[in-house]
């Protein structure tokens, strides 16, 4: 990111199409079979980050582990995304995004193989790491696509096609505990995994017959080539210093205090080194300068926190504790998925911010409060209320944080402004991994829900004050 100042668009134009090119100008642009791969594409990396949530009771029982170990399969796949995200964006806008949206999905097809045949726990992790980096290609080749097409017909993106977009990835995501459920009882869990083959192959073989070549000679907005600017040495010591993080917070029961050192020190020279390139991989005199944006990050990653202790410690507890099975599960979470569809659709039709987040913050705070009261007597009508509570906020939030980064980042930098929101949002799914490890243990019982659902309603209330009290939401559409 290498913008300074914050406008409200949400695609930077190109250069305008020649005058002398009418039936250019005319093409309808941004038809179907343009958008469907990129739908595809975008929706596996959502889809797979919560559809394992109802799969991982049955993989600890298949090879006879705890909840503190399954976790590493949320982790790991968000650990790479959190990394993937920013690097393939700017490797779509300097090598082309239809070349880096093909290879992803050839990832993605490797990982849903190696998982379904996987011996052992240690390959699913392999698979999940895969799995990761392929699915993180989609969004931002798309974004980079969509801008390819914006140049070619000379008008910016359709509003209508940016919120397809965004409806694929919230759509996909909030429907993944019951699809995960459901393919469990059908055909085991290693059915998670197969699952990701023909959907990657479906994407591969639209996007070579409808995704245009890449244009030789890839310009910036104002004609002038982009740089290289990949930075490897500040991804290098990004990578480095959250893989040492989260194996500290994957323990926090026995944390390794002695993994902080290594930690502030990679951190500091991660800072040291950012701010002396011209082009850093992560822009710190930008977030600085722009704390609207900074907040946005910051809330975005509090928000899916909430929102994954529910998706992930939620779905155990019903398993393990109520004794559900994960076909039933899935179906016991399908009011909340439902919400979720029907509040981003909502959400992208309203004008403002502060508003549907506010009431967002409200629902994740009072349904965190529903869950420390729930016990293994508890009627089946507050289980579905409780799934309820963290269905609706899950669309205002995405749709709403989605609109204060388009209107608070840079102009020349809303594609790694959008691939840092997810890294922000991934940064929240770890830390909700890590407290659902220490809060359940080897078994997920009422107390360890209890305790996480506690610490949820802190922070929903953080998140409140957080919301409410910040000045740049007031007004902005």
């Amino acid at each position: 990111m290498t913008g300074r100042h914050a406008v409200p668009e949400a695609i930077p134009q190109e250069s305008p199409a020649p005058a002398a090119a009418p039936a250019q100008e005319a093409a309808p642009g941004f038809s179907g079979r343009l958008t469907a791969p990129l739908l595809i594409g975008s929706l596996l990396n959502p889809l797979n980050t919560t559809m394992i949530s109802t799969a991982l009771v049955a993989i600890g029982h298949h090879f006879g582990i705890g909840a503190a170990d399954t976790a590493w399969l949320i982790s790991v796949l968000y650990l790479a995304s959190a990394v993937a995200q920013p690097v393939l964006g700017k490797l779509a806008d300097v090598l082309g995004p239809r070349r880096v949206f093909l290879v992803g999905l050839v990832v993605v097809i490797a990982s849903g193989l190696v998982g379904t045949v996987a011996p052992s726990f240690g390959w699913l992790l392999v698979s999940r790491l895969l799995l990761g980096i392929g699915t993180s290609a989609a969004y931002p080749a798309a974004m980079a696509v969509l801008r390819d097409e914006s140049a070619r017909i000379g008008r910016a993106a359709p509003r209508s096609v940016l919120a397809r977009l965004s409806f694929a990835a919230l759509g996909s995501a909030a429907v993944g505990p019951t699809l995960g459920g459901l393919l469990v009882m059908v055909v085991g869990w290693r059915g998670i995994f197969a699952v990701n083959v023909p959907v990657a192959l479906v994407a591969f073989g639209a996007a070579l017959l409808w995704i245009p070549a890449d244009p030789p000679g890839r310009r910036a907005a104002d004609g002038v080539a982009p740089r290289l600017g990949l930075d490897p040495l500040g991804i290098g010591l990004f990578t480095a210093a959250l893989t040492v993080l989260v194996f500290f917070l994957l323990d926090l029961a026995h944390p390794m205090w002695w993994l902080l050192a290594p930690f502030a020190v990679l951190t500091a020279a991660l800072v040291r080194w950012q701010l002396r390139r011209p082009d850093p991989f992560i822009d710190l005199r930008m977030l600085a300068g722009n704390a609207a944006l900074s907040r946005t990050y910051l809330r975005h990653g509090v928000s899916y926190l909430l929102i994954y202790c529910v998706m992930y410690g939620y779905t155990q507890w019903l398993e393990e504790a109520r004794g559900y099975s994960s076909g039933h599960t899935g179906l016991l979470m399908l009011p909340m998925s439902v919400a979720a569809l029907v509040c981003s659709l909502l959400g992208a039709r309203t004008k403002g911010i502060r508003g549907p987040l506010t009431l967002a913050c409200v629902l994740l705070t009072v349904g965190a409060g529903v869950l420390m009261f729930l016990s293994g007597d508890t009627p089946l009508a507050v289980l579905l209320l409780a799934g309820a509570c963290f269905g609706i906020p899950q669309g205002l939030i995405g749709t709403s944080n989605q609109a204060a980064v388009q209107a608070y980042a840079p102009a020349r930098a809303i594609g790694s402004a959008a691939g840092l929101q997810r890294t922000a949002q991934y940064l929240g799914a770890i830390t909700a991994s890590s407290l659902i490890a220490l809060a359940y243990g080897q078994s997920a019982g009422d107390h360890g829900l209890h305790l996480m659902a506690g610490v949820a309603a802190v922070l929903g209330v953080l998140l409140i004050v957080l919301t409410v009290t910040d000045r740049a939401l007031r007004g902005r559409t």
